[in-house]
């Protein structure tokens, strides 16, 4: 199992989420966060906007569907044809174990 994270841009959450659900992939976690990636922030005039809004998606997938929800996340996440600094980033881990809580049943 892997634990695939995230970021994107806001408006980019919904869609993300739709063609996630599509592909057979329905559960996600989703956190409004901020922070900054490599372009440190935007300069608006004279002011510096370091915390700018980001989408955090938090999945839990088997191994086998790893490049098909990355593929889903980068292909709709992306602005444009050739995308922009600020797109977002995904990060994969591996998952030890998990539980259902109701039932108690390990695995997904």
């Amino acid at each position: 199992m892997l634990l695939i994270r995230s970021i994107i841009r806001p408006e980019k959450k919904d869609a993300v989420l739709a063609e996630l659900s599509k592909a057979g992939f329905h559960a996600a976690t989703v956190v409004d966060v901020v922070g900054r990636g490599k372009q440190k922030g935007i300069k608006v005039g004279s002011m510096v906007y370091d915390e700018i809004p980001k989408a955090l998606i938090l999945m839990v997938v088997e191994d086998k569907d790893r490049d098909r929800v990355v593929d889903v996340i980068m292909r709709t996440a992306k602005t444009g044809e050739k995308g922009a600094f600020g797109d977002g980033k995904i990060f994969i881990s591996p998952v030890e174990e998990a539980y259902t809580i109701s039932s108690g049943t390990k695995g997904l």
